[in-house]
């Protein structure tokens, strides 16, 4: 069963300012005419009925558009539900909100899924918040040793240009590979920095964000899906048998746990206050929006969305077990050249689709959005994005 609600959140309806300040100068002028004319009660209460009867059709013009907004409440939810039903016998997990119209709508919303990648926004998030307080500097330096190095990111990076025993990074350098690139190595280096994943949490509860927690670097994640010990050794002489027996119990410890999770709902509340300066200094703010814009591959979300629409995204994929992906995630802010802002959090859990199916899934979802909450003027025909060739994957 599916999960869903649909919300409008925002200002309200202007009818609600139209009040007794708004009439005090008709009252007035009514009072005149009693004065003048001795009329009676019931004149000066007819002469007021009619001066409302005049004054509501000119009432909000928000009025005649909140029709339009619940048709596209309706119609994105619409959207919302096809999508997790064709996910199915996966999980799909959706929170939208539009900051313009105040329309928010989710499926699955309130659920929890694993993270993978996209913990590292909320961790960039911590690092410069430390900054913005004086406790850490961007040019500061970090010593990597050969055995802090973790496999995986998006695109080569840190870990997979280590040489040597050990090599020096600033700060900023780590940030840029964590979040842009999406490197394992320089996530788990800006952990330790951080404090450790339980000072990433403390900074979401901080600010009020629950429904998301950190508990794992990457590393820990890393022994939790191979089913390893604390040390992260394996056993010796182990079969290919054994292995993938191993691995399936690893599988499905991660999936029944519940560290590193969020909720959609979590995960929009984050990137609201991220894009609302509720989380960092302005300028901090602006970095790491500028480092979510630049991470462009994996292509999600940012493949159903036109070029002129603007992503600031993070992207979290477990491996694929036995035909089932874990986690595959993304979450971000759209905006448009007027400014037009949107934030998505799409969550999809144990995902028997191929690949392919899964990207295509994340592309009509952004290009429901686009379509349905910032529709295109009558004859343009927005051009989707097209990767750099070295980066289509």
């Amino acid at each position: 069963m599916l999960a869903h609600r649909v919300t409008m959140v925002g200002s309200g309806s202007r009818f609600a300012s139209f009040g007794r300040g708004a009439l005090n100068p008709l009252l007035s002028c009514a009072r005149m005419n009693w004065m003048d004319s001795s009329r009676t009660r019931n004149g000066i209460m007819a002469a007021v009925v009619l001066t409302l009867a005049l004054a509501c059709p000119t009432a909000p013009a928000d009025a005649t558009g909140r029709p339009a907004l619940r048709a596209s409440q309706a119609e994105l939810q619409h959207s919302l539900n096809a999508l997790a039903q064709r996910a199915q016998p996966g999980v799909l997990g959706v929170d939208v909100l539009d900051l313009r119209s105040g329309i928010e709508v989710q499926v699955n919303a309130h659920r929890a899924y694993p993270m993978m990648s996209v913990f590292k926004a909320p961790l960039a998030a911590a690092i410069l918040s430390q900054i913005d307080s004086g406790q850490l500097a961007s040019g500061q330096k970090v010593i990597l040793k050969r055995a802090d190095v973790v496999a995986g990111s998006a695109v080569p990076s840190i870990g997979a240009g280590f040489h040597g025993e050990q090599m020096t990074f600033t700060v900023e350098q780590l940030l840029t590979a964590t979040v842009s690139q999406s490197d394992n190595t320089a996530a788990d280096a800006l952990v330790k920095l951080a404090g450790g994943p339980q000072a990433v949490t403390a900074f979401l509860r901080a600010h009020g964000i629950k429904g998301m927690r950190v508990d794992l670097d990457e590393a820990g994640l890393g022994r939790l899906f191979e089913d390893l010990g604390p040390d992260g050794k394996l056993g010796t002489h182990e079969s290919p048998q054994q292995a993938h027996r191993r691995q399936k119990r690893g599988y499905k410890a991660f999936l029944g746990d519940p560290r590193n999770r969020s909720t959609p709902l979590a995960a929009v509340a984050f990137l609201r206050k991220l894009h609302n300066h509720e989380l960092l200094s302005p300028t901090s703010t602006r970095h790491l929006l500028r480092l979510l814009q630049a991470q462009t591959v994996p292509r999600r979300l940012r493949a159903g969305l036109s070029s002129d629409i603007q992503l600031a995204d993070k992207c979290g994929t477990s491996y694929s077990l036995d035909g089932e992906t874990a986690a595959y995630n993304d979450i971000g802010i759209l905006t448009w050249p007027d400014g037009h802002t949107v934030i998505v959090a799409a969550f999809l859990m144990g995902s028997r689709a191929s690949r392919a199916q899964r990207d295509a899934l994340f592309a009509d979802l952004a290009r429901s959005i686009a379509t349905t909450l910032h529709p295109s003027p009558a004859g343009e025909n927005p051009r989707p994005q097209k990767p750099p060739a070295s980066q289509a994957r």
